[in-house]
């Protein structure tokens, strides 16, 4: 925790707070915490899902109470010719009833006649007997908006899934780089103090002078390997840092003298891999990319159940209780329901049903393309947990091989420059010793890196990065 404040903290300092000599410590969840928070490809995903809520009130904006007035009036030469005044609230419900109430004011010397003078108050319902009741525009699109805010969420978190496996795959290499730079630089180090006892030596008659230019040619065939895996190190980080952003959209300013919090000797910890048929079904229900195509599913299920409702023929009734004046009537009696109301029937029904049935098909088949899209995708991320799965282990290995090599070559180094300090051996063969030991650690470090990278990979195929 303390590394990671630290850390923080300096990324967001300007350059010229640090001491040249300083080295500041980046571990791998460091960097992760970091993307999480402020990368602008997840800050967008979040934004998208913000988008989706809105999109969802404003679905359930369909089924929001609306009062609608209107106001009609002539007066002309002195006489009013009319005067039309009519207030109305409609109430919608789910089930596609809209209840309704009104006040009407009709007044004048030349208003409608079929209008009622005076003062009228009414209180009605609208009921659809056949696709209305069943399913609705405003259902409809209120389900597909949920549908569209769970995919959206999910789709979040696959570009979450996507985006760490990339930093975390970068990171491993930034590491990699910067302990091959360390090995080398180890390396420059033992052979500058091998130069210095050989020129001694040599000095005081004990070794040929070759054994000299034999000790430079390795010392400067190091120093060019040391700057070359210093230059991969720097760009490896530049890489890195490509992921690291602050608030406000602004990205890290990358020093040289961060470092990562992870020695070589911890690359890679024999930790339990998790078993491949508990990854797979997991992965099955929890994926994110199953999940989106499950909300996609959803949601044309919906689009179809809207077209099949299509097909019915279309039968509206509205009824409504009229009563003269804005009172409420004292008394509702049988004369008063027979003679007060208003009644009204809508029926509509194409004779041939071809343009509904059209897009019913045509509804169906999208759902059908999506259930193959997702039996298609499922098998892709099986596959792909048995591909990282199997590199794993394999690596797990591999380096276990190549950590009993790096200890036999270290062996051969050690008893060849003990064979070389009695006399019975030369530089010769101790700096081919020192090289194959050294091409060793390198393809440790490889390994250890791939196995880091085949892990995140297999957690990544199992949507759980």
């Amino acid at each position: 925790m303390i590394a990671r404040l630290i850390v923080i903290l300096f990324l967001l300092l300007p350059a010229a707070t640090y001491a040249a000599d300083s080295l500041l410590y980046l571990s791998k969840d460091d960097v992760v915490s970091i993307v999480r928070k402020y990368h602008p490809v997840v800050r967008q995903a979040e934004l998208s899902v913000k988008r989706s809520e809105a999109y969802v009130t404003e679905a359930r904006g369909g089924f929001d109470p609306k009062l609608n007035a209107g106001l009609d009036r002539k007066s002309f030469g002195g006489q009013l010719y009319y005067s039309y005044f009519n207030p109305e609230i409609k109430i919608p419900t789910w089930y596609g009833i809209e209840l309704k109430g009104g006040l009407e004011e009709v007044i004048g010397s030349r208003a409608i006649s079929e209008r009622t003078p005076g003062q009228t108050s009414y209180a009605g319902v609208n009921v659809p007997l056949t696709r209305g009741l069943v399913f609705d525009e405003r259902r409809a699109a209120l389900r597909q908006a949920q549908a569209v805010l769970s995919m959206t969420e999910a789709e979040r978190l696959n570009v979450i899934n996507n985006t760490l496996l990339d930093v975390v795959s970068a990171y491993w290499e930034w590491v990699r780089h910067y302990y091959t730079y360390r090995i080398y630089t180890n390396a420059v180090s033992l052979n500058e103090s091998r130069l210095m006892m050989v020129q001694r030596e040599y000095e005081q008659g004990n070794r040929p002078a070759i054994d000299t230019v034999e000790a430079m040619t390795q010392l400067q065939s190091y120093q060019l390997l040391q700057n070359d895996a210093y230059l991969a190190f720097q760009n490896a980080g530049l890489q890195l840092a490509n992921y690291l952003w602050m608030e406000n959209n602004m990205p890290v300013d990358w020093y040289g003298n961060i470092v990562p919090d992870t020695l070589a000797t911890d690359m890679f910890e024999d930790m339990s891999i998790p078993v491949m048929e508990e990854l797979i079904a997991g992965a099955a229900v929890n994926h994110p990319k199953l999940r989106m195509v499950d909300y996609k599913i959803e949601a044309l299920k919906i689009e179809r159940k809207l077209k099949a409702v299509s097909i019915m023929p279309q039968l509206d009734i509205s009824a409504n209780v009229l009563n003269k004046g804005y009172g409420l009537p004292a008394d509702i009696t049988t004369p008063f329901l027979e003679n007060n109301h208003k009644i009204g029937v809508d029926f509509s029904m194409p004779l041939l049903f071809r343009k509904e049935r059209g897009a019913y098909r045509a509804s169906a088949f999208k759902v059908q393309e999506a259930v193959i899209e997702r039996d298609y995708t499922t098998l892709q991320i099986e596959n792909k947990i048995k591909s990282y799965y199997n590199e794993v282990v394999m690596l797990n290995r591999q380096i276990k091989i190549y950590e009993a090599a790096q200890d036999n070559y270290s062996r051969l180094l050690r008893g060849e420059i003990t064979r070389y300090e009695i006399g019975e051996s030369n530089l010769f063969i101790i700096n081919s010793r020192e090289n194959k030991l050294l091409d060793a650690r390198q393809k440790l470090l490889e390994l250890k890196t791939k196995w880091q990278k085949s892990y995140a990979g297999l957690l990544w195929a199992a949507g759980i990065m």
